[in-house]
């Protein structure tokens, strides 16, 4: 690695100085030095947890850690016993694990697609983490949602945008929908709610543990706008509505928008695959015609429109040509 120049040597001075004392500059490696040197993430994160480059000095980042990430998740929340203690280790688990990935880019420890396949991992091990924690405590609360063979009903949630493409990056929101399987009522609980009151309550709590900002930050933004109706519609729907708002009401943009989308968590379970399914149809439709065509012109004057209206014209975003363009 070859050694900082002499600019940077001069900034080094000043990270120095910030470093807490367990850090001493002579016990960093010159790895160690080039990260806290150019990330300022990192050098903020491990000053107030110094654990952290001790752990990344003896254990370094590694392509495919991102396979560990639930077990060490699960061992982070095994002691958790009320949403407080959830939101705070669910923060500092993205924290630590972002410094790592952080750390690994800067080192170009990993390929560019990798570090965004970890990115879009964790957080989709953080978003699975956190809804069956609040499942379970709310049911124990609730009781269990069930359909009408008294089977307990699951939150499904679809990862959309750069999240289902697995092109998230460090400060990327989340865009998410929620859905649950059958109607039915809750069983096991002080009185009845039936699913849609549970799921809608979970949804709201499960927002709250991931957006929320709190001293220790925010997990992440979430974003709910791609659902059907938009903000106006239901947080969570039935497999059944879903389907009837795809069929009768689903728009160009939001087929487009389907692509991308990937089941959270358990993608192979019997209710994933039916909800699958169940959308393969309005995404992928079975004849090309015109209008198809038509509507993606549509769509692209739309955009350039909206690009002169507000003067954006060089915004690379939303541009001519920028990101939302080629998304």
């Amino acid at each position: 690695m070859k050694p900082l120049s002499s600019p940077l040597q001069q900034y080094w001075q000043t990270v120095v100085e910030r470093l807490p004392e367990p850090l001493a500059e002579e016990s960093l490696s010159a790895q160690a030095k080039s990260v806290l040197t150019f990330s300022d993430f990192v050098q903020d994160s491990v000053i107030v947890h110094p654990e952290w480059l001790t752990e990344l000095e003896s254990q370094p980042p590694q392509a495919d850690e991102w396979q560990h990430y639930a077990a060490w998740l699960q061992e982070a929340l095994s002691n958790v016993s009320d949403e407080a203690g959830l939101m705070r280790e669910l923060r500092l688990f993205r924290r630590r694990i972002m410094v790592r990935i952080a750390w690994a880019q800067t080192l170009a420890l990993v390929t560019e697609e990798s570090i965004l396949q970890q990115l879009s991992h964790l957080a989709e091990t953080l978003i699975v983490a956190a809804r069956d924690w609040l499942y379970d405590a709310c049911c124990r609360e609730w009781g269990t949602p069930c359909n009408a063979q008294g089977e307990a009903q699951p939150l499904l949630i679809l990862g959309m945008g750069k999240l289902g493409g697995g092109e998230l990056n460090f400060s990327s929101d989340i865009d998410l929908i929620f859905a649950w399987p059958e109607h039915g009522c809750t069983q096991g609980g002080r009185r009845e709610l039936d699913n849609a009151q549970f799921f809608t309550r979970m949804g709201q709590r499960l927002i709250k543990v991931l957006d929320q900002p709190t001293q220790d930050g925010f997990v992440y933004r979430v974003d709910m706008r791609l659902r059907p109706f938009g903000e106006s519609g239901p947080l969570v729907l039935s497999f059944a509505a879903l389907e009837d708002y795809y069929q009768e009401q689903g728009r160009d943009w939001e087929r487009y928008a389907m692509v991308k989308a990937r089941i959270m968590g358990d993608s192979e379970g019997v209710y994933a695959n039916e909800l699958r399914a169940m959308l393969r149809p309005f995404v992928f439709r079975r004849y090309i015609d015109f209008s198809v065509i038509q509507s993606l012109r549509n769509m692209k004057g739309m955009i350039a429109r909206e690009v002169r209206r507000r003067g954006l014209t060089d915004n690379i975003k939303l541009g001519a040509g920028g990101i939302r363009e080629i998304e």
